[in-house]
């Protein structure tokens, strides 16, 4: 009977070990596929800029949709891996969670180091076209399923915003356009096969980067026995999500607001439509939406959406208080979920504590905001 139990006692032991060597390797892996999709995106970004400015188009246009699209490639490279190999709550938790770090850590990260100017268009038309894409993935997802028709919907919008965005960018002031040249000057005019090569070596690396983390993390969930879910949301979101955060924080160091906060907007923007619009159309029966997204993640999403839009209109800027109020939102969002993976009951509290203390908090800033900026409008 001992020695059954002896070796019963070795064989669990060397599961366990098993199961951290497996962990550590799948580790290994997301840092690979990590490092590739950075390099991946930052050569398609450059080579995209250089191709777009060789055809004549002007550095705002390429600051609000190429560059966007760009820092939003390791986010399509991984959730369209995902959709097409079936992991549906990668592909679409990877999409909220990069928004919601977006909304939250990057533009609260870019809010400290310096308060953000919001100015130009973003205020009147990005950001309330972030908010109605957000309230629309909403919408149609509510049923458990973004279709292939719900799908062809979302990329129809994009074409349209895309379009738009060409007759915004003939009507800014020069002072804009200096800024993104001043933004851009490093990528001038090349030889367009360099630019054709660095695209597609950036390509090659996201897809290559994409397929590595998409299976790591599948590998993590499993090792550590937390859903798929949870892990896109938290792991994939942060690690897709860096390109954004690196250009913002350059961004806002350099002074280049519009740009710190026109990148983080056009990124969200291609995340709904563009990203979960392809993702839809190539998975397999239209692409699954779980509960707990329609339940939560994307209505926290759309509240994030929303408090952006009072907070830049008063008096286009975004405070460091602001920005630590969107930074305390995620922290405890993210404390959230861990908890409730684990199925521990303080999920309940830190659920609470979003709805209870961070929301009137933010609400009493925006209103203190409203407050000043209506006085600043009377006394001026």
């Amino acid at each position: 009977m001992a020695a059954t139990g002896r070796g019963e006692a070795e064989a669990e032991q060397s599961r366990e070990e098993q199961g951290r060597v497996v962990t550590w390797w799948h580790f290994g892996l997301a840092i690979t596929g990590l490092g590739a999709l950075g390099i991946g995106g930052e050569l398609v970004v450059r080579g995209a800029v250089q191709l777009a400015r060789s055809l004549g188009l002007t550095p705002l246009l390429i600051g609000v949709t190429i560059v966007s699209l760009g820092t939003s490639a390791p986010e399509l490279a991984v959730s369209l891996q995902a959709a097409v190999q079936g992991k549906a709550e990668v592909s679409v938790g990877n999409v909220v969670g990069s928004n919601l770090l977006n909304t939250l850590v990057v533009l609260g990260v870019s809010a400290l180091i310096v308060p953000l100017v919001v100015a130009q268009r973003l205020v009147w038309w990005d950001v309330p076209i972030m908010i109605a894409a957000t309230a629309l993935v909403l919408v149609l997802g509510v049923d458990g399923h973004l279709t292939v028709t719900d799908g062809s919907i979302l990329l129809g919008l994009l074409v349209a915003y895309l379009a738009m965005a060409v007759v915004f960018s003939r009507r800014e002031s020069a002072a804009v356009e200096a800024q993104y040249e001043r933004e851009f000057e490093g990528d001038g005019s090349t030889s367009l096969p360099k630019s054709l090569l660095l695209v597609a070596g950036g390509l090659v690396l996201l897809i290559l980067g994409a397929d590595w983390f998409v299976a790591a993390a599948s590998g993590m969930a499993l090792a550590f026995g937390v859903s798929e879910l949870v892990v896109s949301l938290t792991v994939v979101a942060i690690g897709t999500s860096l390109p954004e955060l690196v250009t913002a924080v350059v961004a806002a160091l350099r002074g280049e607001n519009d740009i710190a906060v026109g990148n983080v907007v056009g990124s969200n923007i291609m995340n709904l439509l563009l990203i979960l619009g392809v993702s839809a159309l190539f998975a397999r029966g239209g692409l699954e939406v779980a509960r707990p997204v329609t339940d939560f993640d994307l209505p926290f999403c759309l509240a994030a959406a929303v408090a952006c839009l009072p907070i830049f209109w008063t008096g286009h800027r975004m405070e460091r208080s602001e920005g630590a109020l969107f930074l305390l939102a995620y922290a405890v969002y993210l404390v959230d979920l861990v908890l409730a993976a684990t199925g521990h009951s303080g999920a309940e509290v830190a659920r609470d504590t979003l709805y209870f203390v961070v929301a009137p908090l933010t609400a009493l800033s925006i209103l203190f905001s409203l407050v000043r900026a209506s006085r600043g409008d009377a006394a001026g």
